[in-house]
């Protein structure tokens, strides 16, 4: 086939994709390996004489040489004794790339929402300075794979920081290290449970909990005034496989589990050989009162599956949490994660072990509470100011502002929202009768910017 046919290219065409430096005979190589793939080569097609083409496209002769011999030792092109170059007989076909599809924009977080941490200049010093200290003298733990449960340095400080802060009872090698919360469920409902086990859900509860264990028979066990009403459970599936509760501070209503409720729990999963799942998220931030006790230190049965998280304390982007384990699910849990990711990133687990174990962690929560209880503080008195009744909460970093029983609090968060307000509805997170509300974050966001936008909300009179 002859390379003049009307079919092939202008060979002077390829000088505007060759650089004036570097490597011409890579770009050159990519222009006919582009023009092959796309059928303006077709197979069979010959290829100019080197010294021809040298001469258009005034590159060095040797720059097309080695461009041919690429194309040749790649498979797109057959080199004849004798006769030439030619394109090869079967070579693959690009297709014409699929129309991109734009990203929704990211938008910033409003006013209220949830699910920030609060940022704190000191704590970003230090950390940095530990990143630079550690990869400035990496361990040799940076270039092997690790333990599948995580750094030995940073469940050791969490071992220890459990123990005197929330009364837990852990040894280091019962916690695994993962990727926060969600990671954390995630192991526990591939590893422990099976699909279709039947699992008590808070209901109201955690919407991402949810999320997690789907695979599941979620059954919706209703929380008052004394958290999880354990009875009703035990009524409703007695021999459920599993209950997820976050006893010491209900997600979304904020209630505490009352100590008689924590026992009966603890009581039923011993009888039923059921496992507790404790999601103990925002335990760092009490406000008043003294520190609560984990119900995982309570259990003298082995029952419970601690879970908790770095998010809320510190930041989402360290996508760090970690599993506390009873001895028995220990090998089960593990099995998955060599299977899964092998073992989790250990330049933030070093980082983190020694923020905690310098003394950073805790001045950081020190800094952290104040702040999140003065933006606390600001949204009360907004909310109240507008004539909303809400109660300032003693534990946690959100807060729920009631609704009077028929409104529709979907149609008043998205109000809120239009106004500049980061409101959630309270309904959408039962999975049985639900009661209207708003749900809205204080943490991680400046006192007079809440106030402000939940000032401009109300003063627009859309509560409904």
């Amino acid at each position: 086939m002859d390379i003049n046919q009307t079919n092939l290219p202008d060979w002077s065409a390829l000088i505007p994709v060759l650089p004036q430096g570097g490597p011409r005979r890579r770009a050159l190589y990519a222009a006919l390996r582009g023009l092959i793939e796309t059928g303006r080569l077709p197979p069979g097609a010959k290829l100019p004489p080197t010294r021809d083409l040298a001469a258009r496209l005034s590159v060095a002769r040797g720059a097309v040489v080695a461009a041919f011999e690429m194309l040749v030792s790649d498979g797109f092109a057959e080199a004849r004794v004798g006769s030439g170059t030619f394109v090869a007989g079967a070579v693959p076909r690009v297709q014409p790339p699929l129309p991109v599809v734009a990203e929704a924009p990211l938008v910033g977080a409003l006013p209220g929402d949830l699910g920030l941490a609060t940022a704190d200049q000191r704590t970003l010093d230090q950390f940095r300075a530990i990143l630079h200290r550690q990869m400035a003298r990496p361990p040799v733990a940076q270039f092997a794979y690790g333990d599948p449960r995580g750094d030995a340095g940073l469940r050791a400080e969490i071992a220890a920081y459990l123990q005197m802060a929330r009364g837990v009872r852990l040894q280091p090698e019962q916690i695994v290290l993962t990727a926060g919360t969600q990671g954390a469920l995630d192991l526990v409902a591939r590893a422990v449970l099976a699909p279709g086990d039947q699992v008590w859900m808070e209901d109201p509860g955690y919407p991402a909990a949810r999320a997690a264990l789907q695979d599941m028979r979620l059954v919706p066990v209703p929380v008052d005034g004394q958290g999880l009403d354990v009875a009703a459970g035990i009524t409703t599936a007695p021999g459920a496989r599993a209950a997820y509760v976050t006893p010491s501070h209900q997600f979304p209503l904020g209630v505490v589990m009352t100590m008689p409720r924590r026992l009966a729990l603890l009581d039923w999963a011993a009888r039923a050989g059921a496992w507790v799942i404790e999601d103990d998220y925002d335990s760092e931030f009490r406000h008043a009162g003294p520190p609560l006790t984990a119900l995982q230190g309570m259990d003298g049965g082995g029952r419970v599956i601690y879970v908790g998280t770095f998010s809320k304390a510190l930041m989402p982007g360290l996508r760090l949490g970690y599993l506390g384990l009873p001895e028995q699910l220990i090998a089960p849990v593990l099995a998955l994660r060599r299977r899964v990711d092998r073992y989790p990133p250990v330049l933030a687990e070093a980082s983190l072990a020694e923020f905690l174990r310098e003394g950073h962690f805790a001045a950081h929560l020190r800094r952290a509470r104040r702040k999140v209880r003065a933006a606390r503080d600001a949204l009360v008195a907004a909310l109240r100011a507008g004539g909303l009744e809400v109660a300032a909460p003693e534990q946690g970093l959100h807060l729920v502002a009631p609704l009077p029983p028929g409104v529709d609090d979907r149609a008043v968060a998205q109000a809120a929202r239009a106004a500049g307000l980061g409101a959630r509805a309270l309904s959408p997170m039962y999975l049985g009768a639900a009661r209207p509300g708003l749900v809205l974050g204080f943490s991680g966001h400046e006192p007079a910017v809440l106030a402000g936008a939940a000032a401009g909300w109300l003063g627009r009179d859309e509560r409904g």
